[in-house]
């Protein structure tokens, strides 16, 4: 996949610009980006078009400074003149702070929205290219009006335009529809299903991925398409919660849950995946596993894009003990903190090459579709995996 024979030249000098929020993540992929390009042989590699194409790193080093008032500033340290940049940022990212006079500031998703902005505006046009990787999607949960509300998605969307983005990468938009709001640049909401995959296979030994033995289960409507999208390929049955509200009561401005209805065949005796696109406090992704355990469900796998885990991770350890869940898949496309990483329950699900083929490909103004949808890949190692089985 990484070889995938690369025909036409790039559109520049390929350079990567991962903020400190997204450090970590920015390096491997780096790396992967370094290796591939040192091992690609090309019959143009000497002309002027593939000046740079090789070299040790990528990365183009910023600087985000603030003042003692607290207000910051980007410094881009070298030349970006004519180069095609990726700018990698994590607006979830909580581990990050800095100082206003006496007291120490947490940079919020808005601080680190604001030091994207500076980048861009630090860069100042002279690049050929711009393009943002933004994982987590800024304020892809406001994303549509009810009432009297600001449209802060379309919003923000329409900024980064406007200063001259030309491609956006996100991955597991809440709702894929905001791409409405850009309809003349690029914009793709990628899917981690393979990774999901791939690391659950890796990692348990034993699953049976048939109708008979498997299935996919989505905890509310919203997360639908994915669960559909995920048992289409593996052949198996899904099925799906939604909360039944009381409407006859309010509580603090909202109507009361009643009941988590179910919509699906018998789960008795089956091992299930429970795929959402966040896990925020996971107060309902725990409930719904409960629910499935009480229906007699074999094992739980529960995966979802980002792992914010606002509420920490007790629970989640109660719920393990429990035997409510079997594992927690989430991938490193946001922050994860070292006491997720050390739950002996937590898999994660490295998405760093995927985004370097993402890049890699877009450098030479490649279709980025056989990207995008992963089907031939998940069945092959769906294939792979039963075949050791069957011997």
């Amino acid at each position: 996949m990484a070889q995938e024979e690369l025909t036409t030249l790039p559109v520049g000098r390929l350079g990567l610009v991962p903020l400190e929020s997204c450090k970590s993540l920015g390096q491997k992929v780096d790396e992967w980006l370094v290796q591939w390009r040192k091992e690609r042989e090309h019959s143009e590699t000497d002309s002027f078009a593939f000046e740079g194409y090789k070299r040790d790193s990528y990365v183009v080093k910023v600087q985000n400074p603030r003042f003692g008032s607290g207000e910051g500033k980007c410094v881009v340290t070298e030349s970006v003149r004519g180069d095609d940049i990726y700018v990698l940022v994590d607006v979830c990212n909580y581990n990050i702070s800095y100082p206003i006079g006496k007291y120490t500031n947490l940079m919020s998703p808005d601080d680190h929205y604001q030091d994207l902005k500076r980048v861009i505006a630090a860069i100042g046009g002279k690049a050929r290219r711009v393009n943002v990787i933004m994982p987590y999607l800024y304020e892809g949960r406001q994303s549509k009006r009810i009432g009297r509300e600001s449209l802060d998605c379309a919003t923000s969307l329409h900024e980064l335009i406007n200063m001259g983005v030309e491609n956006i990468i996100t991955f597991d938009a809440h709702d894929p529809q905001i791409q409405n709001a850009t309809p003349l640049h690029g914009f793709e909401t990628v899917h981690p299903s393979y990774q999901f995959i791939k690391a659950l296979l890796k990692n348990e030994q034993g699953l049976h991925i048939d109708n008979e033995h498997f299935m996919i289960i989505s905890p509310d409507e919203g997360s639908m398409s994915r669960a559909i999208y995920l048992a289409n390929i593996l052949g198996v049955d899904m099925g799906m919660y939604y909360k039944r509200l009381d409407y006859s009561k309010n509580v603090d401005g909202r109507h009361p849950i009643a009941a988590y209805e179910f919509l699906g065949p018998n789960v008795a005796g089956k091992d299930l995946i429970l795929i959402d696109d966040m896990i925020s406090s996971g107060e309902t992704i725990l409930k719904i596993a409960s629910l499935l355990k009480e229906r007699g469900a074999g094992k739980i796998y529960l995966c979802s894009t980002f792992g914010l885990f606002t509420d920490s991770l007790k629970k989640f350890d109660e719920a393990h003990e429990a035997g409510v869940f079997d594992k927690l898949l989430t991938t490193n496309l946001v922050y994860q903190p070292e006491e997720l990483l050390a739950k002996p329950y937590y898999i994660s699900c490295d998405m760093s090459k995927y985004i370097a083929l993402i890049i890699d490909t877009l450098n030479h103004d490649m279709s980025v579709s056989h990207l995008l949808n992963p089907v031939d890949r998940i069945k092959r190692c769906v294939k792979n995996y039963m075949a050791q089985y069957e011997k």
